[in-house]
């Protein structure tokens, strides 16, 4: 993970921008905590400026991308370097499912908190959405293999409470499913370049290609012009928190 992201995570902190309507869900989840963990951190997107946190981040580029790099320290999730409680909570955004060893990552979270360890992640029982169903089956595929279901989480973490993430029409986050209403977004590169997941399939011209034709033939308004109305749509994206002691 360290190398990928050295080398697709150039600009990386334009591309993924927080978006205050699911940053709300994080600083919810947060709202007893007095200092927080940020495991997998990349460039420190949602990462709270209200409470002391320490940022934990394995890629250099990820790092040198960060506003604050005071309080980073280049390291895995499966070995942090803490004392045991040393933080109220640890949080997990979108980087679980980077982790060579899930369930040691999150022993070392657990270990590490005395409150809560909390994460954003997609769940794998999920459908998806028009992307991965009609263009890019491949990433619907991969993900389901690589995204831990919510019962695994729960067999790691014990009893675990579940928040549904919609993600908003217009969100600022480039992450794969922040365009769903904006299909024209994905046939750019440089939107796509901020997504990993484009990043571990081999071919996606034939995808972009039939997404490009669609647009043009209005097939996918015929399809899917009716997702135009609403403001926000939930696919799979869940928040999932687990009390400790």
């Amino acid at each position: 993970m360290t190398e990928r992201y050295d080398k697709i995570g150039i600009g990386y902190a334009a591309k993924r921008m927080p978006d205050s309507r699911i940053f709300r869900h994080i600083q919810m989840a947060l709202r007893n905590s007095k200092s927080v963990l940020n495991v997998g951190a990349g460039a420190g997107s949602y990462e709270p400026t209200n409470i002391p946190a320490v940022a934990v981040e394995p890629s250099f580029e990820m790092i040198r991308q960060r506003r604050n790099r005071s309080n980073v320290v280049q390291g895995v999730a499966e070995a942090l370097p803490f004392r045991d409680a040393c933080f109220d909570t640890s949080l997990a955004l979108l980087t679980i499912h980077h982790w060579t060893d899930l369930s040691q990552g999150l022993q070392e979270c657990a270990r590490s908190s005395k409150r809560a360890v909390t994460i954003l992640t997609w769940d794998p029982s999920s459908l998806g959405f028009w992307l991965t169903q009609d263009y890019f089956p491949e990433i619907l595929e991969f993900d389901r293999s690589i995204f831990p279901s919510l019962e695994e989480l729960q067999h790691c973490l014990g009893e675990i409470t579940v928040t549904d993430v919609p993600i908003p029409a217009d969100c600022i986050d480039g992450f794969l499913g922040a365009y769903w209403r904006r299909p024209e977004a994905y046939l750019q590169e440089h939107i796509r370049s901020g997504m990993s997941s484009f990043s571990r399939i081999s071919t996606f011209v034939h995808g972009l290609e039939q997404l490009q034709a669609d647009l043009e033939s209005g097939a996918w308004h015929r399809a899917h012009g009716h997702l135009l109305a609403h403001e926000s749509l939930s696919i799979g994206y869940k928040l999932v928190t687990a009390m400790l002691h």
